[in-house]
């Protein structure tokens, strides 16, 4: 990959990072946190309608699955950044082809070549080999 594409995508990187980092701080406050003038234990304890409180369940339920979603992202993010530092960005990690640029530009912090993420998350043979 040349050099100017790297700095590209590093910059793309490093911009979606800040946006998790700030996502993730936010969905953290808002999960864990006091709403409005009542902690969520209160709300529990003083709500009489059993729609209210599965609704506010899932509610947190919601949150803390996107949670666990972006802090995974951010693993990835954070893994293709030292790729670029080490020089083997792009390289699908599966089978060592090149990861096309498209993919990349969708996808900045993928590991693998479509071919390859297909086949891995179907559950299909994760083989080295190249296709």
């Amino acid at each position: 990959m040349k050099k100017a594409d790297r700095r590209v995508f590093r910059q793309l990187l490093v911009e979606y990072r800040t946006r998790l980092r700030g996502d993730l701080e936010a969905m953290a406050d808002a999960a864990l946190h006091e709403t409005g003038s009542e902690s969520a234990a209160s709300c529990y304890r003083n709500s009489n309608h059993m729609a209210e409180l599965g609704s506010d369940s899932f509610e947190r339920e919601f949150t803390l699955s996107l949670l666990q979603n972006d802090e995974q992202t951010l693993g990835l993010v954070e893994a293709a950044l030292v790729r670029i530092m080490e020089g083997n960005y792009g390289d699908c990690l599966a089978c060592g082809n090149r990861i096309p640029k498209m993919r990349l530009m969708a996808l900045p912090h993928a590991e693998n070549c479509v071919h390859c993420a297909s086949r891995l998350e179907s559950g299909q043979d994760g083989s080295r080999e190249p296709h």
